[in-house]
């Protein structure tokens, strides 16, 4: 095959193109909790830096849906309508339980965590629209980390991608007492995310030294 062959062939674990696969930097996480990624149409196109499927692909359970009105999705209402799980939605709030001071009472049920995987606009409309999701009880968390999605402008200096906000839940989980994960696990956590980057990066940067070539030709 080809460098132009491969460029064309889809992973169809990560989605990315062949030649950029993050699929074996990818070190799945076993966990209690699990979560439901909610991923917005656009972020499903976007093949070159969504952290959605790289987020799911680390973790054995969870689960991936794509649409913008989950409404009347038959697999997700089957999780919140079950008496046995216990669901949150991370979303920022007033009445959200932080879990940097309160820890998740779930009583023996199975905690279920929803995240939206979409730009904060899109997220706000899909929150609205999807009304199941939008009467689940929010959680959320406080930081002081600036995401190192360094090829993607923040809409403010602490915003996180799916997967940096997932590991900050993770470690927060595990300090509770509500995850039992070796701290080594969390170290490899973002490979596949720190791994895509650097290569967009890489690829910016041969791009414009190409670009600089040609002006000078």
């Amino acid at each position: 095959m080809n460098e132009l062959e491969e460029s064309r062939k889809k992973c169809y674990q990560c989605y990315r193109p062949l030649s950029s696969c993050m699929c074996r930097y990818v070190k799945p996480i076993e966990t209690r909790t699990k979560f439901i990624i909610l991923m917005h149409p656009k972020e499903f196109k976007k093949t070159k830096n969504g952290t959605g499927r790289l987020t799911h692909l680390s973790l054995p359970n969870s689960e991936l849906y794509i649409d913008i009105d989950f409404s009347d999705h038959r697999a997700i209402n089957a999780l919140i309508d079950d008496d046995n799980n216990l669901c949150y939605v991370l979303y920022p709030g007033k009445n959200s339980l932080n879990l940097n001071q309160q820890k998740i009472e779930a009583e023996g049920k199975q905690v279920v965590i929803f995240i939206i995987d979409s730009t904060w606009p899109c997220s706000v409309k899909m929150l609205r629209l999807s009304k199941n999701i939008q009467n689940l009880p929010k959680v959320s968390f406080t930081h002081s980390k600036s995401s190192q999605f360094r090829i993607k402008e923040q809409p403010k200096e602490f915003c996180l991608s799916t997967i940096e906000s997932t590991l900050s839940i993770l470690e927060l989980l595990n300090e509770q007492g509500a995850e039992e994960i070796a701290q080594g696990s969390f170290e490899h956590f973002l490979d596949p995310f720190t791994s895509m980057v650097e290569y967009q990066i890489g690829c910016a940067s041969r791009s414009n030294e190409s670009v600089r070539f040609i002006k000078r030709d």
